[in-house]
């Protein structure tokens, strides 16, 4: 029977962001899906020109996800039963803006967000504009922490590594995101073009992952 050694490799990247994710939740509820879908398209056109306005391409603020739905309410009958009622059509249209991690384009993308008057609930995160590169440095780095204890722990029993048998790892998603900014209430403004100052230095993202490896020795 062959003779193998198992050791678990551990990588960690410290990685700065280089871009802000500016995601936009846009949703109210209508008496109708007709008036429901007509409304959501108002308020993404209204975002599209401010921030076309503020120098941001309409193209890039791209749709995540979006949905229209029946909404219902509960309520008590004369007889005391609960019950449910039917209060209209909820349409919920979120939308993300890329760009460079950079506090003038920040603030310059939520003083174009005011000044639609689309109110939407917004949230800010920091990432990095490669991701799948941040994941190959981290996957490399664990691989090498692997092989390095094994050679430790081969050293000490006085045997000699020989070659992988095999390596286990778990091809899972990773979402390499900070988000240090708490979610922000917008004064309504004058016109695209009013920019919200901003002084926002994000830590870097640290990230870690682990790979497991079968060593010959």
């Amino acid at each position: 029977m062959e003779k193998t050694l198992r050791v678990t490799g551990r990588g960690i990247l410290s990685v700065a962001p280089d871009q802000i994710r500016l995601s936009m939740t846009l949703g109210g509820v209508c008496p109708d899906y007709p008036a429901a879908v007509r409304t959501s398209a108002e308020k993404t056109d209204a975002l599209q020109t401010c921030f076309a306005a503020a120098g941001f391409p309409a193209e890039e603020l791209r749709t995540s996800r979006f949905g229209v739905q029946a909404e219902y309410e509960s309520f008590q009958d004369e007889k005391g039963n609960y019950r449910q009622r039917f209060t209209g059509y909820r349409f919920e249209h979120v939308l993300t803006l890329r760009f460079d991690a950079d506090d003038a384009l920040l603030g310059r993308a939520l003083g174009a967000l005011a000044a639609a008057g689309a109110d939407p609930e917004f949230e800010i995160a920091y990432t990095v504009r490669d991701p799948e590169a941040a994941k190959a440095t981290l996957l490399a780095a664990a691989v090498r922490d692997s092989r390095r204890k094994a050679q430790l722990l081969a050293d000490a029993a006085g045997v000699t590594l020989g070659p992988i048998v095999s390596i286990d790892y778990s091809w899972g998603e990773m979402e390499i995101l900070a988000r240090p900014v708490n979610r922000m209430a917008l004064c309504k403004a004058e016109s695209a073009s009013d920019s919200i100052r901003l002084n926002i230095h994000p830590e870097n993202i640290e990230l870690n992952d682990t790979v497991t490896v079968v060593w010959s020795i």
